[in-house]
């Protein structure tokens, strides 16, 4: 027998995959036939009106995704705009980059932001969510420098790919490993 979900972390709706990735597949499979700005000129429309729909249904949007669509219409808008495909390559690094310094100001200011962003899924103790935040700092980083590489010296299309499963399954790899992490540092409930 199935358990029902808690009430503090509501079931995720079986249609939120598809307005998470769907418009980075339709971007993944548009430029495999026409090209990247064709792809970008999909992406903008699709990841707006993705953004919509979250909203009509959930009725609230996460910052990431807003800040996300931001993005990629300022970005995507650029490269349509110049014709400059440089400019939704460069996007990767940016929003990674951001991320990153987001993540390092609010530890210097000894507010660790993931707890903000994850605390109600997750219960960690202060140090842990201090570590937690520091890891994915560093992996932001990370991305974003390993963007600047792979953008220059990748093909459009083999740089497409990276972009679209390549950086998915780095952060899908990444949070797994951080399992250890999160156990050891779970904030215990009393028993009761």
């Amino acid at each position: 027998m199935e358990s029902p979900p808690s009430p503090t972390r509501p079931a995720r709706p079986p249609w939120k995959p598809l307005l998470d990735f769907g418009p980075l597949l339709v971007f993944f499979g548009v430029n495999a036939k026409w090209g990247l700005l064709a792809a970008t000129g999909t992406l903008v429309p699709l990841s707006v009106l993705a953004l919509f729909l979250s909203w009509k249904i959930e009725g609230h949007v996460s910052r990431i995704a807003l800040y996300g669509t931001i993005a990629i219409v300022v970005f995507g808008g650029l490269t349509l705009a110049l014709r400059d495909e440089s400019f939704i390559k460069i996007k990767v690094t940016v929003i990674n980059a951001l991320l990153g310094a987001v993540l390092g100001v609010g530890l210097l200011r000894r507010k660790p932001l993931l707890k903000e962003l994850m605390g109600q899924d997750l219960r960690l103790t202060d140090q842990g969510w201090s570590v937690l935040t520091l890891r994915f700092m560093l992996f932001f980083f990370g991305m974003a420098a390993l963007n600047e590489v792979l953008r220059r010296w990748l093909s459009t299309d083999a740089w497409v790919t990276f972009k679209t499963f390549g950086v998915i399954g780095a952060t899908v790899v990444f949070t797994v490993l951080q399992a250890p992490l999160m156990k050891r540092f779970e904030v215990q409930e009393p028993a009761g």
